[in-house]
Formats: structure tokens, C-alpha cells, sequence
């Protein structure tokens, strides 16, 4: 899938990424969509009747989506690859950023439906990877994880991890065309989701002391 970042992350993006405007949040506001362009920012160029089998629909459905999100410079045709009898589409950006903090106040409809099929796409590709979990080489079935830890920030905070966490995971080698074609042999697309999920509706910890608990978290390897 594409990758996507949904959070208001200040004035720092990446030279090949789209900044969500509100015409381009609405054009986004689509399982189907989102999932057309993590196709081809993953796999490359392609027509909408291979993309349409990719994903389980018909090759109208996904014509037509394919059509909006051109119109919203999302996508574009590669005249290169296209024919009399077959329309090729590309990616034209490798990321998608959602930074502005006012425009989930002025669009709360197309942020909230952008963000929903945002993690349904996030679901699915979990779900995809559990059924193959069992076939996979053992030293990948060793790399899976799926984590969760219970902590209790300030917003400052918060703020302060999510970009500690992207600092991180910076430091690895991103799947490119570039960096696939000089990466070490056994190297794979790997996928990293992360959600820090505010749980404003928690009820507060008792006032009373109490030893110090460490962050729990729940693992499969």
C-alpha cells in the first residue's frame, strides 16, 4: 500500500511526497482509491483491468477511479507504456501527507472518510500478511510483530514520540526502484504501520500511590 502519514507533523516533508489539500483529501475519501494508489506506488505502472483484479472489482470501478484521482494529480497516464487498446496509469508521488492542522476543521467529512479507509487499507494488508504467515520462510515469520503498549503522555509528548518513532524508522533503507537495485541480496518489502492512539475516554488511575508499572504490550513473533 501506499505510504501515508496522518498527522499534523509541522512544515518537514519529503521530497516526494503530496501535501493533502482539501480537494485532494476528498479525492482520497475512497477505500478503492487509496488502495489504486498503493498499487501503483508498489508495484509500478499499470491498466485498470490488472489493478481491478488486484483488488476484487471490476475494471469500470476502477477505470472510473482511477479517472478522479488523475483529475485530482494523484495518478497520471504513462503515454509510454499506453496503446490504442490499453490505458496505462502511474504514480505521481510516492507518499501522501496529511499536515495541515486546520484542514481536519474545515473538511471534518473527507478527513474523517479519508482516515477510514486509510486504516481499512492498513487492516486488510495485516489480514493479507496473517494468511501467509504460515508459508513464509522462517526467518520472516521471525520478523512479524504486531505490538501494543499503554502509555500515559502529554499531547507534548506524544508530539515528541511519533517523531522519535519516524527518526527511526528513517534510518532504514525506503523501498525504491534506486534502493531495491543496490540493496543487499535477502533484503524484502517490508511494511511498518504504526497508530498512536489517543484514548481520551480512559478513566484516570486512582489518586492513590503505587509502585511505578512498566508500559504493557502484547507480542507475536
Amino acid at each position: 500500500m501506499t505510504d501515508m502519514s496522518a498527522g499534523p507533523d509541522g512544515p518537514h516533508i519529503e521530497a516526494d511526497a503530496v501535501v493533502l489539500d482539501a480537494k485532494g483529501l476528498r479525492a482520497l475519501a475512497h477505500p478503492v482509491r487509496v488502495q489504486l494508489v498503493g498499487l501503483l506506488r508498489k508495484y509500478g505502472p499499470s491498466t485498470a483491468t490488472r489493478l481491478a483484479e488486484r483488488l476484487g472489482v471490476n475494471s469500470g470501478t476502477a477505470s472510473y477511479h482511477l479517472r478522479q484521482l488523475g483529475a485530482a494529480g494523484f495518478v497520471e497516464e504513462d503515454a509510454e507504456r499506453g496503446n490504442a487498446r490499453e490505458r496505462w496509469w502511474r504514480s505521481v508521488h510516492q507518499m501522501t501527507e496529511l499536515n495541515d492542522r486546520d484542514l481536519a476543521d474545515r473538511e471534518p467529512e473527507a478527513t474523517l472518510a479519508y482516515l477510514q479507509s486509510v486504516a481499512a487499507t492498513y487492516t486488510l494488508r495485516t489480514q493479507q500478511t496473517l494468511n501467509e504467515l504460515q508459508t513464509m520462510p522462517r526467518a520472516w515469520r521471525d520478523t512479524f510483530d504486531m505490538s501494543d503498549w499503554a502509555l500515559r503522555l502529554t499531547p507534548e509528548e506524544a508530539v515528541a514520540l511519533r517523531q522519535e518513532l519516524r527518526d527511526v524508522i528513517a534510518r532504514y533503507r525506503r523501498d525504491t526502484a534506486e534502493a531495491a537495485a543496490s540493496a543487499p541480496e535477502g533484503a524484502e518489502r517490508v511494511g511498518v504501520v504504526t497508530h498512536l492512539l489517543p484514548e481520551l475516554d480512559a478513566p484516570a488511575r486512582s489518586a492513590t500511590p503505587s509502585a511505578p508499572r512498566e508500559a504493557t504490550g502484547s507480542e507475536t513473533s
